[in-house]
């Protein structure tokens, strides 16, 4: 979310740059660009491996956490295959009913946890993508970019 905020400010800076009603040999005289590749800003940077050493650690503890939970809904699911043409109709009746409120359960947390992850992952990042922000127009300026 972060970086898609970044990248548009740049294409909304380069198309008002390209639109200003300027003839095109002026315009290309007057026009310096730079390109950065963010995301291996994010990734390179001690700041940026740092926070995704965070992120990774808490997506595996979370992993971990409902991998468990899908084991035991794939145990279920599959008693309930071999044995629902021995039980009677109100056990089998019984068995999908929780099978079915167990997995309703589990994508409920399973979208909770991806929310808490997104909001996370834009809490972490948001500081180093500012001071980039910042880095770069001070960049931009002392070197002439528009």
């Amino acid at each position: 979310m972060v970086l898609k905020r970044l990248l548009l400010c740049c294409v909304l800076c380069a198309f008002m740059t390209f639109g200003v009603g300027v003839s095109q040999d002026v315009q290309a005289a007057e026009t310096k660009i730079g390109i950065m590749n963010v995301q291996k800003v994010l990734t390179t940077s001690n700041a940026g491996k740092k926070v995704k050493a965070q992120i990774e650690t808490k997506m595996a503890g979370l992993r971990s956490e409902f991998q468990a939970e899908e084991e035991s809904l794939i145990a279920l699911q599959k008693e309930i295959e071999k044995k629902s043409s021995v039980w009677s109709e109100d056990v089998k009746a019984g068995k999908i009913r929780d099978f079915q409120k167990k997995k309703r359960e589990l994508k409920a947390r399973t979208d909770d946890a991806s929310f808490e992850m997104r909001q996370f992952q834009n809490k972490e990042l948001d500081p180093i993508v500012k001071k980039l922000d910042g880095v770069v127009k001070e960049f931009g300026e002392k070197n002439g970019y528009t």
